[in-house]
């Protein structure tokens, strides 16, 4: 062998090693909207969608917090009492592109088991942080509608037939309600990570401007991406803690919605409000209200489920509230007994709780003159949601080096007044 033979085989060699000892790509979660049970008609809100689909496409658009080479959806049929077939579906990379058609084992179509979901085939299509796709998905047969995402601030579209792969759909409806999609998972860079916010309406962004991700979890992903940190959210309008609304506790199913994401290091944990002012109201009129120990003890199954697998768990005190709601059927949702819990809880979580570190969301948003109240700038005019900049100011207040630090740091940090994390 000459000499340049000798050197183009080393420079092979050294090329193939350092392409072996390169960090394998993993799948990362990174974008998220959990299921829920579809409620009864004479629930207080109405449920936004058909009580069965058939021969019918639905469109709905979903922005990633991470993109990739490749990418698979999770479609959920959660809360099905029968299979669900899905005839086809599809990914488009933005409004008005040719859609591109997944596959499940290959196939087109795929028959998902009642309580169960289904992970597609990785698809390649190369996608950009921050990127909104649109998924469609096309059932054939009579389809009731049992499992849904029934906040989901984004117009989405039924339409007849199968129109997977219409760039643009004819003669479709609307809804801000999605169904069958529960998660985008993007193949990312091995150092590629996922933060889970689980939460209820505030973080599920209720108020937030409609198609304008405005919700405070995208602001958050907005600030991660850069740093190759996907954001997704598990929040659920009308969710509790300790017992079932508007969908499952966050105690069940907190290991499905944040413990079973591909990639989470840590999950925040913003709920409870809920838990305080639903009963008396409409939502629970002859309810108990639970008490601080047992929001306390709630709190902590949490963190030792998220210990023993050792993601990084991350509290938020709740904002204020007086005056939620008025002029509605929940306007009792506020009264100053269940604030004075509120604080109780807000003070134990500052100071004793089990997490890892703790945001102060109730000083980012309160107003200092009536710290009872949140702020007018932040408000959305209903006293309990922050609007489009209440939104933007809790993003703000997490401190990401906290948010990100490793899953043994232990105890909670000390906060000074008018600061988050």
């Amino acid at each position: 062998m000459n000499r340049f033979s000798q050197l183009t085989a080393t420079a092979l060699i050294a090329l193939s090693s350092a392409a072996s000892a390169a960090p394998a790509p993993q799948w990362v979660a990174s974008w998220q909207a959990s299921p829920q049970p579809v409620w009864g008609a004479d629930f207080l809100f109405p449920t936004l969608v058909p009580a069965t689909l058939q021969d019918q496409t639905f469109r709905q658009t979903a922005r990633i917090s991470l993109g990739g080479p490749r990418l698979r959806v999770r479609l959920s049929n959660a809360y099905g009492t029968q299979p669900l077939r899905i005839g086809a579906a599809s990914v488009a990379a933005r409004a008005g592109a040719t859609p591109q058609p997944l596959s499940f084992d290959g196939q087109p179509g795929v028959l998902i088991g009642p309580g169960q979901e289904r992970l597609s085939d990785p698809l390649p299509l190369a996608t950009d942080s921050r990127q909104a796709l649109q998924v469609s998905v096309f059932v054939p047969g009579p389809t009731p509608v049992q499992t849904f995402h029934w906040e989901g601030r984004q117009t989405s579209w039924i339409a007849p037939g199968n129109q997977s792969q219409a760039q643009v759909l004819s003669g479709a409806s609307s809804t801000t309600a999605r169904l069958f999609l529960a998660g985008i998972e993007v193949e990312a860079a091995a150092s590629a990570r996922s933060v889970v916010v689980i939460g209820d309406s505030i973080t599920d962004g209720a108020t937030a401007s409609l198609d304008q991700d405005q919700r405070w979890t995208d602001h958050l992903a907005a600030r991660l991406a850069p740093r190759g940190v996907a954001v997704v959210n598990a929040g659920i309008s009308g969710g509790r803690l300790l017992r079932d609304g508007m969908g499952e506790s966050a105690l069940a199913r907190f290991r499905r919605d944040v413990l079973d994401q591909p990639g989470v290091v840590s999950v925040v944990v913003l709920i409870g409000i809920n838990d305080i002012s639903w009963p008396g109201t409409a939502f629970a009129r002859n309810q108990a209200r639970p008490t601080l120990a047992e929001l306390q003890a709630g709190y902590r199954t949490l963190a030792e489920q998220a210990h023993t697998r050792g993601v990084r768990i991350v509290g938020a005190t709740l904002p204020p509230f007086a005056g939620a709601l008025p002029g509605t059927p929940l306007a009792d949702y506020y009264h100053p007994d269940k604030d004075a819990l509120r604080r109780q809880l807000n003070a134990w979580l500052r100071t004793d709780s089990p997490f890892d570190a703790v945001i102060n969301l109730d000083a980012a948003l309160r107003d200092p003159a009536d710290p009872s109240r949140m702020a007018a700038a932040y408000d959305s005019g209903d006293h309990l949601h922050p609007g489009d900049a209440g939104n933007r100011a809790m993003a703000e207040a997490v401190d990401l080096e906290v948010l990100m630090g490793s899953p043994e740091t232990s105890g909670v940090r000390s906060l000074s007044p008018g600061k988050g994390i």
